[in-house]
Order: C-alpha cells, then sequence, then structure tokens
C-alpha cells in the first residue's frame, strides 16, 4: 500500500467543520489556537459557527480550510498514520506543503490569508467569472475557450478529472464559452458561486504579490514530496517550490495529471484529509482501482483507520 494525502481547496468549507476534533483532540484545538494569533481573531469560532458570508470570504476561506485540514491531519499522525506523498487543491497545495514540513502552521496561515487577499483584491467583484464545463474533451474546451477570447480572456483554469473542466477569466468571455460549449454538445455548464477568477493571466498581479512574501518566508526541504498544481510534478525542494507557488495562482491546475503522475508512481491509496469529499470523488474518476477514503469527522476517521488496520 502506498498512500497519498490529498487536501481540499475552496468551496469545501462549511460551517461546523472540524467541530469533533476541536472537541476531542488538543492537538487539534492547538492548531486553531495558533492560526487565532496570527490572524488577530477567533478562526475556530467562525469554522464553527460562521456566518457563513463571513467564512465564505476568500481572505478568511483560505486560512479557514488550511487550518481545518491540518487540525484533522494531527490526530491521525498521532496515531501513526503517514504517507510518502501529498497534493492539494490549489489552496490544498499550502496544505500540503505545511503537512510534509516545508512551512511553519504560523508562515501557512499568514501567507494563505494575504493571498486571498491578493486574488480578491486583482479583479472588481463582478468582472471575473469561473464555469464547469461537464462532458467535454480537453482539445474541445480549450478550442472553445480560444474561439470566445475574442470576447476577452478566458482559458481552463482547473483540468480536474476526465470530462470535468472548469475555465475561468473576464465575465463577458467566460459567458460566451459557456454558450459555445453548450453548442458544442457539452452535457452540463454550471457559473461557479466564486467571487475570483483563480488560476488565469487576470491572477498575475497576485502572483508577482505573493512572491514578495514567498521570498521572505521560510521554506525547508520536503520530508516527503507534494505533487504540484501547475506541473504536476513531484517537488521536494524550497527552490522548487516557490516559482512553483507563485506560478500556480496564475497557471491552469492539472489536477487530473497529478493524480495521474501519483497513481503511475505506485500510490494506490489516496486519503483526502479536510472538510468535504469533492477531491475524493475526482480521484475516483481519475485512478480507477485506486483505494479512496477521506476524514471529515470522527465517524470517516474511524472508517479509515479501520480500512487501513491502524
Amino acid at each position: 500500500m502506498k498512500i497519498a494525502f490529498i487536501f481540499p481547496g475552496q468551496g469545501s468549507q462549511y460551517a461546523g467543520m472540524t467541530k469533533e476534533f476541536t472537541e476531542n483532540f488538543i492537538e487539534s484545538k492547538e492548531v486553531f489556537e495558533t492560526a487565532s494569533s496570527v490572524l488577530g481573531y477567533d478562526l475556530e469560532h467562525l469554522c464553527l459557527h460562521g456566518p457563513v458570508e463571513k467564512l465564505n470570504l476568500t481572505e478568511n476561506t483560505q486560512p479557514a480550510i488550511l487550518a481545518a485540514s491540518i487540525a484533522i491531519l494531527r490526530p491521525l499522525e498521532r496515531r501513526g498514520l503517514t504517507a510518502s506523498a501529498a497534493a492539494g487543491h490549489s489552496l490544498g497545495e499550502y496544505t500540503a506543503i505545511t503537512a510534509a514540513g516545508g512551512f511553519e502552521l504560523k508562515d501557512a496561515v499568514a501567507l494563505v490569508q494575504k493571498r486571498g487577499r491578493y486574488m480578491q483584491e486583482a479583479v472588481p467583484e463582478g468582472t471575473g467569472l469561473m464555469a464547469a464545463i461537464l462532458g467535454m474533451e480537453r482539445e474541445d474546451v480549450e478550442k472553445t475557450c480560444h474561439e470566445a477570447a475574442k470576447n476577452g480572456i478566458v482559458a481552463p483554469a482547473n483540468y480536474n478529472s476526465p470530462g470535468q473542466i472548469v475555465i475561468a477569466g473576464e465575465k463577458k468571455a467566460v459567458e460566451k464559452a459557456m454558450e459555445i460549449a453548450k453548442g458544442a454538445g457539452a452535457k452540463k455548464v454550471i457559473p461557479l458561486a466564486v467571487s475570483v477568477p483563480s488560476h488565469c493571466s487576470m491572477m498575475k498581479q497576485a502572483g508577482q504579490r505573493l512572491a514578495q512574501d514567498l521570498e521572505k518566508v521560510n521554506i525547508s526541504d520536503l520530508r516527503m514530496p507534494i505533487v504540484n498544481n501547475a506541473d504536476a510534478m513531484f517537488l521536494r525542494t524550497a527552490s522548487e517550490l516557490r516559482p512553483a507557488l507563485v506560478r500556480q495562482i496564475s497557471s491552469p491546475l492539472y489536477w487530473e495529471d497529478s493524480i495521474k503522475n501519483m497513481a503511475s508512481n505506485g500510490f494506490d491509496t489516496f486519503i483526502e484529509i479536510g472538510p468535504g469529499k469533492v477531491l475524493s470523488g475526482l480521484v475516483r474518476r481519475i485512478a480507477k482501482d485506486a483505494k479512496v477514503l477521506n476524514v471529515e469527522d470522527q465517524k470517516s476517521m474511524s472508517a479509515t483507520l479501520d480500512a487501513l488496520g491502524i
């Protein structure tokens, strides 16, 4: 059994996440104490009680999901659960690096809060859009975006799984691409309820601002490799991670390729750690023979540890 940890990104948050962990595990509680001291507000209270509108603000969501995922990871580590690699979806890449020993928790929390703020400030609200296109091949989605780009910026943003690609860009151009995709036989085209168009060229300014913060923060070489979003490559050193994280914010996210690369390198067990089960569903579509588990509450933790014989 070759285990990989995978960590969710923005959109997985919900009020009440991690409740059972902070109530029952001191190490989970300590994660939120550290995060709250960095942020200057009670992050645990926000994760448990909302309000949802505040939790869904990008600069709050990003540290919330990172802290929630690490708070869930800590009791698993104490039980002796380890992995040979990790990956995270978008924001989740920062969680993966933290889990692999690259970031101190306090540094990761501060970084992703800034990342969320820079992303929000890069594009005025209402001018950007993201949409999921289901049931179309990569080449067809790329062709669709190329055609719609006469109306402004639009490009593939997330290659999530076979037949599920997210596009991002300027509202008018994304709407045109949605219209073309429907006409070209897409099974479903769904505008996403996100406030920023991630992983496209509109985020370049956010990437430049983030690069300055990444230069100042300490990044250690990793104790296990991560597979990064921008290249779907195994990375282990600080010198590789810094430029990869800058590129990640404005480059397409190659999740399908990342999981395929891990599977071809012998990874047969994927454990999603954090709120929600979105990544578990994607992995099942990408690596059909893999064992896929998740931990987001005590019931799923018991089931996962039982399945692994721990």
